[in-house]
Parts: structure tokens; sequence; C-alpha cells
């Protein structure tokens, strides 16, 4: 049996104390997340007034754009669960909110992923040029992928069997 948490069974609290600390759980994490998807898309935003930015390929400047699309995506979502929160808390449906900040929040930390592979990429591909670019860009997903997701499919097949997103 892993011990990713106690059984629900084992904490003193209702249904609704539950809900309160997940999302506080929750809101903590994407504020952790948050800063730093603000700082990568406030640099990717000032990118193209460098004046290097003119000198780019047009590979470049496609990929320079989708991961200033996947930051942008990134910050959306992670403000999301705030922004849900607050229009939502007085609906009393607190379990609702959790269930849909929780998905807002994974795919954020994945659009998270894919800027952060994206930057390096581009900046792989300008300094050290295309196949050390692909290497480089293949590193990080795949540290990625292996740091941030790589225990979710591995839970165990008992109290986790039916947990949903």
């Amino acid at each position: 049996m892993s011990a990713l948490a106690p059984p629900l069974s084992e904490r003193n609290e209702t249904a609704l104390e539950r809900s309160d600390r997940h999302l506080a759980e929750l809101m903590q994490e994407v504020r952790v997340a948050q800063t730093g998807v603000q700082v990568l898309f406030g640099f990717l935003l000032i990118v193209p007034f460098n004046a290097r930015f003119d000198s780019l390929a047009a590979g470049q400047r496609a990929l320079y754009f989708a991961t200033l699309a996947a930051a942008c995506a990134a910050a959306m979502l992670l403000i999301a669960p705030s922004s849900h929160h607050r229009i939502l808390f007085r609906c009393g449906d607190k379990e609702y909110i959790v269930r849909m900040a929780n998905r807002y929040a994974i795919a954020g930390l994945a659009c998270v992923a894919l800027a952060m592979v994206g930057a390096l990429l581009l900046v792989a591909d300008v300094i050290l040029g295309s196949p050390a670019a692909g290497i480089a860009g293949a590193v990080a997903s795949g540290a990625a992928l292996w740091c941030w997701y790589e225990r979710s499919g591995s839970a165990p097949s008992g109290r986790y069997a039916g947990t949903r997103l």
C-alpha cells in the first residue's frame, strides 16, 4: 500500500472541511507556479522588442509565438481557480470548485511545462543550432514528464482507484 496520503477514514473532518483543506492546499500550490509563469510570460512579451529578434528565422518565430501562447494559457489556467472561487464561493458547492480548480491547475502546469520547454528550445536553437536544440528540448520534456507527472499513473488500485480529477 502506498503512503501518498492517510485514508480519509483516519481524518477527523467533514466533507466540507475536506473541501476547504483541498482548496487551500491547491491554491497554495498554484501560487508557487503562478509567480514563475508570470515572470516567464513577462520576459517573453519583451523579446520581440529586442534588436536581434528580426534576425530569427520563420521557424524560430513560430516557436517563439507557440511558447508565448503556452505561457499565456498557463497564466490563464493557473489564475482560473482564484477567479472561480471568487465567483462561486457563496453557491455552497465547494466540492465542484475544488474539482474544477484541480483540473485548471493540472492543465496550467502542463502549459507551464510546454512554455518552459519551448523557451529552452528557442534559446538552444539560437545559440547552439537545431540538432542540439532538439536534444535539449527532448531532455527538458522528459524531465518535466518525469518530475511532474511520473507518479500520476502509478497510484495503487486500492483507495485511489475511484479518485477523479
